[in-house]
């Protein structure tokens, strides 16, 4: 047991926020690929850069101690998170881009989603700091 919680509580909550995380990610890409099309992976790449924001903001919570440790990185962290963010989903996009030939689009897709998302991480923290004077 972590702080009173049990393992099984723990599992349940991974299960919770992936179930919750998996239905959300589906739901911005259906919408993402209905305005935008498939000719950029612009739905893998909004799922990304709001992922690293509110991992950036969950992380930034956890080390002010304005929430919790456990329960919260293993619902959101791990459990939403890791089932809304598409890094997997990312890697084959730029692998299936570089092998159409599409160098240029494929460059633009590594730099977009690793810059981006890792500013986005940056003002998750940034954002928590200012909102938490």
């Amino acid at each position: 047991m972590t702080n009173g919680i049990s393992n099984l509580s723990l599992y349940l909550f991974v299960a919770l926020g992936g179930a919750c995380g998996a239905s959300l990610r589906f739901f911005v890409s259906q919408l993402i690929l209905n305005w935008a099309g498939k000719g950029f992976p612009f739905a893998t790449l909004a799922v990304n850069i709001s992922g690293s924001l509110v991992m950036g903001m969950l992380y930034g919570l956890i080390e002010q101690g304005i929430i919790e440790v456990t329960v919260y990185r293993t619902l959101i962290g791990i459990g939403f998170l890791g089932a809304f963010t598409t890094f997997s989903t990312f890697s084959l996009d730029t692998l299936l881009i570089l092998q159409q030939g599409e160098y240029f689009k494929a460059m633009m897709n590594i730099l977009l989603n690793v810059s981006l998302c890792i500013f986005a991480a940056g003002l998750g923290m940034f954002l928590v700091t200012i909102f938490n004077k």
